[in-house]
C-alpha cells in the first residue's frame, strides 16, 4: 500500500493540485494534504493522474467535492483540471478557467490512471442536441486509449452508457430530488468492499435508466441500485469504466442549495425528500453518506493503483478495446 510511515502507522499521502487552486485552502483546513505540481513527491513511485473533466455550473465546488474524496487515501493522487473545448462556461469566472484548467484539446495526448466525468445540466435535452455532444463522444472514444480507469457521475454516466452501449435515457414524471435508502448489489466486488449492505445516497435528476435496457453480453453489472429510485451504480468493465447515476460527491448543504436556487427562480421543485430534519427547511441536514463516498472512491483509487501501468506511457497499449455503439453504426457493421 502507498503511504508514508508516520508516528508507527500509515498516513494518507496527498493530492497534487494546481498552484493557488482556491480547493487548496478548504482542503488544508479540512486536513487533507496538499501539495502542488512544484513541491517534491514520494520518490518511491509516480502520482497516479486523474483527470476531473468538470461540466458542472458551479466549477469550484466540485472541485473541491472531488479533490477531498481523491485526497484521503493512501495514496498519492495528482489533480488535472479538464474542460471541454468547444463550450465556454458562463457560472465560473474566466480568470478561474484560465489559471487551472486545460481544455481537452491540449490535453488529450497525455495518459491518465483515472478519469472522471460529471454530471450537467443538460440532461432533459436529447443527446445529440446537447452542442458539446461531438467533442463528449470524441474524449468517451479517446479514454479507451489514453486513460485505465473512468468514473462518469449522473449525467455523465448516463451518456457514457448511451454512447457506449445506446441506452436509452427516460424522462420522469417528477425530479427524483433527495437522499435515498440504496442497496449494494454485487457485495464481491471490489469497489464495495467495506461498504454497508444498505446505504444512503443523495440523489437530484429528472431522468433515469433502466435495468431492462442493459444490453445482453456487455458485461454490465449492477452494484448500486435503489427501490425508490432505480439503477444508482454500474460496473462497465468492457468500457474500464464505473457508472454512478447519482451524486454521493455532494456536500451536506447541497441539495438544500439547489432546491433554494431553483424555488427562487420560480421552478416547480418539491423538497428534497428524507433529507431536511423533521422536514424542516431551517434545521442543517446531517450528511449520512460521507462515509459511503470516501470509500467508493478510496476502492476505485485502489483498484487502479493495482492495475494501472508502472509506465504510464503503458496506459491503453495492451487493450483489447469493445468498440462503442455510435462506432460501430458508423462503420455500417
Amino acid at each position: 500500500m502507498y503511504g508514508t510511515k508516520h508516528n508507527g502507522g500509515w498516513k494518507p499521502m496527498s493530492i497534487i493540485i494546481p498552484k493557488g487552486l482556491p480547493a487548496g485552502y478548504t482542503l488544508a483546513t479540512e486536513g487533507v494534504m496538499v501539495m502542488n505540481k512544484d513541491s517534491t513527491v514520494c520518490p518511491l513511485h509516480r502520482p497516479l493522474r486523474v483527470g476531473l473533466l468538470n461540466l458542472m455550473p458551479n466549477k469550484i465546488t466540485t472541485e473541491i467535492q472531488i479533490a477531498r474524496l481523491l485526497g484521503s487515501t493512501p495514496l498519492q493522487v495528482e489533480l488535472t483540471l479538464v474542460k471541454i473545448t468547444s463550450h465556454s462556461p458562463k457560472n465560473t469566472p474566466h480568470e478561474h478557467l484560465a489559471s487551472f484548467y486545460q481544455d481537452w484539446h491540449d490535453i488529450q495526448a497525455q495518459k491518465f490512471d483515472g478519469f472522471i466525468v460529471t454530471g450537467a445540466p443538460v440532461e432533459t435535452i436529447p443527446f445529440e442536441q446537447v452542442y458539446y455532444w461531438s467533442e463528449l463522444t470524441h474524449i468517451f472514444r479517446w479514454t479507451q486509449t489514453n486513460v485505465h480507469r473512468c468514473f462518469n457521475i449522473c449525467w455523465g454516466a448516463q451518456a457514457a452508457m448511451y454512447y457506449f452501449h445506446g441506452m436509452p435515457k427516460y424522462t420522469l414524471n417528477e425530479k427524483a430530488f433527495g437522499v435515498f435508502k440504496h442497496h449494494g448489489v454485487e457485495n464481491k466486488s471490489p469497489y464495495l468492499k467495506g461498504l454497508s449492505d444498505d446505504l444512503t445516497i443523495p440523489v437530484s435528476r429528472w431522468t433515469e435508466m433502466r435495468y431492462t435496457d442493459i444490453p445482453t453480453n456487455s458485461g454490465i453489472s449492477v452494484l448500486i441500485d435503489s427501490p425508490d429510485t432505480g439503477l444508482c451504480l454500474l460496473d462497465d468493465p468492457n468500457h474500464h469504466a464505473l457508472h454512478f447515476f447519482n451524486h454521493i460527491e455532494y456536500d451536506s448543504h447541497s441539495l438544500a442549495d439547489e432546491y433554494f436556487r431553483d424555488r427562487e427562480a420560480g421552478r416547480c421543485v418539491h423538497r428534497p425528500r428524507n433529507y431536511f430534519p423533521e422536514d424542516c427547511e431551517a434545521l442543517l441536514p446531517k450528511n449520512q453518506w460521507r462515509s459511503h463516498a470516501h470509500l467508493l472512491f478510496a476502492n476505485w483509487i485502489n483498484q487502479i493503483s493495482q492495475t494501472t501501468p508502472i509506465d504510464s506511457n503503458d496506459i491503453g497499449q495492451d487493450r483489447s478495446r469493445t468498440p462503442s455503439i455510435g462506432e460501430v453504426s458508423r462503420s455500417g457493421t
